[in-house]
């Protein structure tokens, strides 16, 4: 009975090895996971224009300091800090009454040399006829010539006297030189202003038109000189060349303008070319100052056919640019890649990409270089025109 039992027990523990060996031979198989989806695109062929693409700042049309050019007290401040003023419009007042009274002063002098001419004049005319009938003598007629004479001069004199007090009368009310906008005032009512140099008060800025100003470098002067000359730009034409501008904060190249300025030589010290560009700005929304993003193209007529992929899959390393294509064997690879100018959110590829090519475009995250795929077909929407592409 006893060793009934034993045998029983016996056979129950090889039984469970047995199990527990078949369990843990089946926990150790490696089943592989399937292959990960991604969606693939062939490059997006499209006609796009090439463009000259430059950063560069925003400067006023016109920008001047409004200062005191005479001596006096402050009496008034004819505008509201930041108020956009037109010209002509008077924006302060200088204590105007001295300089009233010296104009006054001066053309009462005038007049009273004007009243003497007037009688040296028939003085002088007398003596002529009395000394060419020989009744007066030759001295007599010369006093009054020289009399008629000095009071002339003395009134030429006076005259001069009476424009200047006018000028500086004029300078009492300081006025703005053009349409634009007047920044706070830097002296109040009651100061002593233009006493020993001119006293800034305040400065004028007119905000439209706005211009862009950017450099050029000499291989890109090169560029833009041979695509004017195949349309047959000539350097009097250079207001027919557009230029868009855009924000940091702004989508695309909303702002469009002409180009209307280059400087005549390159500067030796940075090998570039100052370029200026002349902007409409009703709206105010260029400020002088801003960074701007510029592109120029180089010629409207001339689009070309090139390669484009969305940026966003564009990744750089050490070794430059590349994207990740799905190969025949839906193997993920890298491709060294060279870009140029962005459309909407495009770039345009130059080299490393071929037509048939299978870009990962979504999925990224999944797509390991070296690893298996499973790709997924989807197109690449089409960028913008020329005339509304974006960045």
């Amino acid at each position: 009975m006893r060793r009934a039992n034993l045998n029983r027990a016996a056979a129950v523990l090889l039984c469970a090895a047995a199990l527990l060996a078949g369990c843990k031979e089946e926990k150790n198989t490696y089943v592989p996971p399937p292959p990960q989806p991604v969606g693939v695109a062939h490059p997006l062929q499209q006609a796009v224009v090439p463009y000259l693409p430059a950063t560069g700042t925003t400067v006023a049309f016109n920008q001047v300091n409004l200062e005191a050019r005479i001596q006096g007290y402050l009496t008034s401040i004819n505008y509201v800090d930041g108020a956009e003023v037109k010209q002509g419009t008077t924006l302060f007042v200088i204590e105007p009454d001295p300089y009233q009274a010296a104009l006054q002063q001066a053309q009462a002098s005038l007049a009273s040399v004007q009243a003497q001419l007037v009688q040296a004049e028939a003085e002088f005319k007398r003596q002529a006829t009395l000394l060419a009938q020989n009744v007066s003598a030759q001295n007599t007629y010369d006093q009054a010539l020289a009399k008629r004479d000095s009071l002339r001069a003395q009134q030429m004199g006076d005259q001069a006297g009476v424009t200047q007090a006018a000028i500086n009368y004029g300078y009492t009310r300081v006025t703005a030189p053009f349409d634009g906008i007047v920044t706070n005032h830097l002296q109040s009512v009651g100061a002593l202003v233009g006493y020993g140099s001119p006293t800034k008060l305040a400065t004028i800025v007119q905000l439209d038109p706005i211009y862009v100003t950017f450099s050029v470098s000499e291989q890109d002067v090169i560029r833009i000189r041979e695509a004017a000359a195949k349309r047959g730009l000539t350097r009097e034409d250079l207001s027919k060349v557009p230029i868009e501008v855009g924000l940091v904060t702004e989508e695309g190249y909303p702002h469009t303008g002409l180009l209307d300025y280059s400087a005549p030589e390159m500067d030796t010290s940075t090998g570039t070319l100052m370029v200026r560009g002349i902007f409409k700005n009703e709206n105010h929304a260029l400020l002088p100052g801003f960074f701007v993003r510029i592109r120029v193209p180089l010629d409207l007529a001339a689009s070309q056919t090139a390669f484009l992929v969305p940026d966003v899959v564009i990744s750089t390393d050490q070794a430059g640019q590349y994207v990740l294509v799905v190969n025949k064997d839906n193997m993920v690879e890298q491709k060294r890649i060279t870009t140029g100018q962005i459309y909407g959110q495009l770039r345009v590829v130059l080299t490393g990409l071929a037509a048939d090519d299978q870009v990962v475009v979504s999925g990224v995250q999944h797509a390991i270089p070296g690893s298996k795929v499973a790709p997924q077909a989807t197109e690449i929407a089409k960028a913008p025109t020329a005339a509304a592409s974006k960045s």
